[in-house]
């Protein structure tokens, strides 16, 4: 007997991002001698983050992977808790529901992830993140989308953090001089990047401002590097580069030295 690698039957665009989520689920957590489409419904946390770099370097085609600190933003997403510590997370597992959940048909037995064909129906509800319109998946392969495609060059030379929240974000810019920015993936847009930055008053306080998210179209007409070099207010890369320093091999030539 020889098995076919995973294969999903779609019968419109709009079902791609969910096939590709059952897809993944099925490469990267079935049993060889299991029974026809049954998956497991959880799988540890830890083997979760492994697919995930696996997945990222792949699709971007860099060798630079997600770090520890990514894995941590990723884990308070899913799992929707921003009290537990790294090591907490790392004893958990997380359900296909909590990945990318459609309500539809599952496998045998009802197990295992609800497959597209039943899954990708606009009447059929989805398990979206806590205040968002989307699910994990749905954003994490937005993130994935955008990088190849705008960013991959900024992320192989580690210019982007990425996967870290506005909050913490806030805490680490909080006490920077003014100018000081970093660069992470947008929580409220499906394949946005934003660049975060503190002002300071004359009267020593702080805030942390948040440009509006950029997109592949948006990043497609004005690179981001580009970007980056026209806003006055951008001094230097998070905690101390000169942005210039970092991000002057990404100018485009023909803009340089036309101000």
């Amino acid at each position: 007997q020889v098995l076919s690698l995973p294969i999903v039957v779609i019968v419109h665009g709009n079902q791609d991002n969910n096939a590709k989520a059952t897809v993944l689920w099925d490469n990267a957590f079935s049993e060889i001698d299991r029974v026809p489409f049954v998956v497991a419904e959880r799988v540890p946390w830890e083997k979760m983050c492994d697919t995930l770099n696996l997945k990222f370097m792949a699709e971007v085609q860099t060798t630079k992977g997600l770090l520890k600190e990514h894995y941590f933003f990723l884990a308070q997403k899913i799992f929707n808790d921003h009290s537990a510590s790294l090591e907490d997370f790392q004893s958990r597992s997380v359900s296909w529901a909590q990945f990318n959940k459609v309500t539809g048909r599952a496998g045998q037995g009802g197990q295992g992830p609800a497959w597209p064909w039943g899954a990708s129906h606009p009447s059929l509800p989805q398990e979206i993140l806590p205040g968002r319109g989307f699910t994990f998946w749905q954003w994490f392969d937005g993130v994935l989308d955008l990088t190849k495609r705008c960013l991959k060059s900024y992320w192989s030379d580690r210019l982007i953090i990425g996967f870290i929240s506005k909050q913490y974000v806030c805490k680490l810019l909080s006490t920077e001089p003014d100018g000081t920015f970093l660069l992470r993936f947008s929580d409220s847009e499906i394949g946005g990047v934003t660049i975060a930055h503190v002002i300071r008053g004359k009267d020593g306080s702080s805030q942390v401002e948040n440009i509006q998210p950029f997109s592949a179209k948006d990043l497609s007409i004005r690179s981001l590097g580009d970007r980056i070099r026209d806003l006055g207010q951008l001094r230097n890369l998070y905690p101390n580069t000169p942005k210039d320093q970092a991000f002057g091999s990404h100018y485009n030539s023909e803009w340089v030295g036309t101000d």
